[in-house]
């Protein structure tokens, strides 16, 4: 931590680039907590299990000192007139009498999550990468999972990665033949949506198109049973919309994986506004019955994660068309703080195209100017180079 504190207070260009970049996102997670839209420690274990962080926003805050944060804001605020750099007046009010948000949390104060409801088998819809990892995930903690996929090909699709990646785990002395036999017994495929009628909770991990989603809890919510949960892993479409096309908008919610989910810690459990509280519970509960860190937030556009982290990935793009600093030194500016990958690095593994949604979906929701999507990221859509999965995106692969 020290060592992030001391590149902040540095004089040289990395360090100018680090201030930019981090004070705004530092001032946003204030933002966010300040809202009551999540706790402090939600809003750092998002940061830290989602993104790899090595702190969180708010304990980055304390380690700095509010004061030194807000100054360095005002300045920035000064500069720009943008609203999303003024200090948020949480920070103010620290700054002024020297307190912490490491004061606003009790160890210990929040009880661990109930089951509410009886999970024995988990319903996965999808076969892609990230249906596949939450396939593996459930099953390897012991539950019984039935998984639909458009084709028998697709069903075939998933055993296969998940064979790989046990295979994987054996050759790493993580996992025996015994072990991976009780996994693979546990999984049931079908292409047959109504195969996931006895099932607990279905998990719905399809491509993020709002009508196909909406199309998909019209149909569950007649297949399933009464009282099952239905929950969608979306990052950016409203668990609302899904929820209203069911008959029962209290099992709805959001749960939010992280690729590679084997290895990703966090879940973004996301409440609708008629998400049952026991619903909510039973969720986070089976979240640290999988081994997952979860956090709680209600449904608003990027829940946690995406809102913080694309604001700054944004900043860092019109930092380079602003200033003309290369894409490799702002990389290594931010690595030098202890973030796991540059801006425009961490872009092109997301997907160019995919961070353009989320930028816009941000502005839409927040409406602030400074979030608009740079030039330079519409540019490099627009041209079709969206990051790794094209092989060329800010940088070439």
């Amino acid at each position: 931590m020290q060592e992030i504190v001391d590149q902040l207070a540095g004089s040289d260009r990395g360090a100018e680039i680090a201030r930019t970049l981090l004070l705004p996102y530092l001032n946003h997670a204030a933002t966010m907590y300040e809202s009551g839209y999540a706790t402090s420690d939600d809003i750092d274990a998002s940061m830290r299990f989602g993104c790899g962080y090595p702190i969180g926003p708010l304990a980055l805050i304390d380690a700095i000192g509010a004061k030194t944060v807000t100054t360095g804001l005002e300045a920035l605020f000064a500069e720009t007139g943008d609203e999303v750099h003024q200090p948020t007046s949480i920070l103010t009010t620290m700054a002024g009498n020297d307190s912490t948000f490491a004061q606003t949390s009790v160890a210990g104060s929040v009880a661990a999550p109930d089951l509410h409801h009886d999970i024995k088998v988990v319903g996965v819809v999808g076969t892609g990468t990230m249906a596949s990892g939450i396939v593996e995930v459930f099953a390897k903690s012991g539950y019984d999972v039935v998984y639909v996929g458009r084709g028998e090909d697709k069903v075939a699709g998933v055993l296969t990665a998940i064979t790989k990646s046990l295979d994987k785990a054996i050759s790493r002395g993580k996992l025996d033949e015994d072990g991976k036999s009780n996994v693979l017994d546990r999984l049931t495929g079908s292409t047959e949506r109504e195969a996931l009628a006895n099932a607990d909770i279905v998990v719905e991990a399809i491509a993020e198109d709002l009508d196909i989603k909406l199309e998909l809890f019209r149909d569950l919510d007649r297949i399933c049973k009464p009282g099952a949960i239905l929950a969608t892993t979306t990052s950016s479409l409203s668990i609302n919309d899904c929820a209203a096309a069911t008959k029962r908008p209290a099992d709805v919610i959001g749960m939010h994986f992280f690729n590679p989910a084997p290895v990703m810690k966090l879940v973004e459990v996301v409440s609708g506004a008629d998400t049952s509280a026991d619903v909510a519970e039973t969720v986070r509960a089976l979240c640290l019955a999988t081994g997952k860190h979860p956090v709680s937030c209600t449904d608003r556009a990027g829940f946690i994660v995406n809102a913080l982290l694309f604001p700054y990935l944004n900043d860092a793009i019109k930092l380079h068309e602003a200033d003309g600093d290369s894409l490799e030194s702002i990389d290594e500016a931010m690595k030098a703080t202890q973030l796991p990958l540059g801006p425009f690095q961490l872009l092109d593994v997301v997907g160019n195209d995919v961070s353009l949604a989320i930028e816009n979906s941000l502005v839409e929701t927040f409406g602030h100017e400074g979030w608009k999507p740079a030039a330079l990221l519409e540019s490099v859509v627009a041209e079709g180079k969206l990051g790794r999965k094209t092989g060329a995106g800010f940088h070439t692969y």
